[in-house]
């Protein structure tokens, strides 16, 4: 068997010293990847399956950004910041379906966002098994009294219901 014989691994394998040489000399970057994707085609795709594993461990529908942008509004609650907090959830992912939540969205003073939370209420209420707090009972009767036709109207058929 000579060296240039390599009919014992037909090519497949790399012998040891070709292993050995490698190892010392550390291999490209570019030999990693397989041919045809780009590094950054390779940094799109780990970032989606980051997201996607923050997904399967995070305790709400979102994933682990959804959480952080639940605990800005509960620390902007009360503050001028709150607004923007609201904004930057529902750009990500809508409404909350949690009540809490939504009666923060229900304090943030935007009356877009007013309406939308008082619509996600109505439809967790109509999904059934749910029991509002008395707070949030009062603050939807403080809504029903609002300027905005929209918002009392909405609130007026919400209170009637709860």
């Amino acid at each position: 068997m000579t060296g240039t014989d390599r009919s014992w691994n037909d090519g497949d394998k790399l012998s040891f010293s070709e292993l050995d040489r490698r190892r010392r000399e550390g291999r490209s970057s570019r030999e990693d990847r397989p041919k045809g994707v780009s590094k950054a085609k390779t940094e799109a795709f780990t970032k989606e399956y980051i997201k996607q594993l923050d997904g399967l461990f995070s305790k709400t529908k979102g994933g682990a950004e959804v959480e952080k942008l639940g605990a800005a509004i509960r620390a902007a609650h009360g503050t001028s910041g709150l607004s923007d907090a609201c904004l930057q959830y529902r750009a990500v992912a809508g409404f909350p379906e949690d009540a809490a939540l939504l009666g923060m969205f229900l304090d943030s003073g935007d009356s877009e966002l007013v309406v939308g939370g008082l619509k996600a209420l109505q439809g967790v209420c109509e999904a059934g098994g749910f029991k509002a707090s008395g707070g949030l009972r009062s603050q939807i009767r403080m809504l029903a009294d609002d300027p905005d036709d929209d918002v009392a109207e909405l609130a007026e058929a919400l209170a009637a219901r709860l």
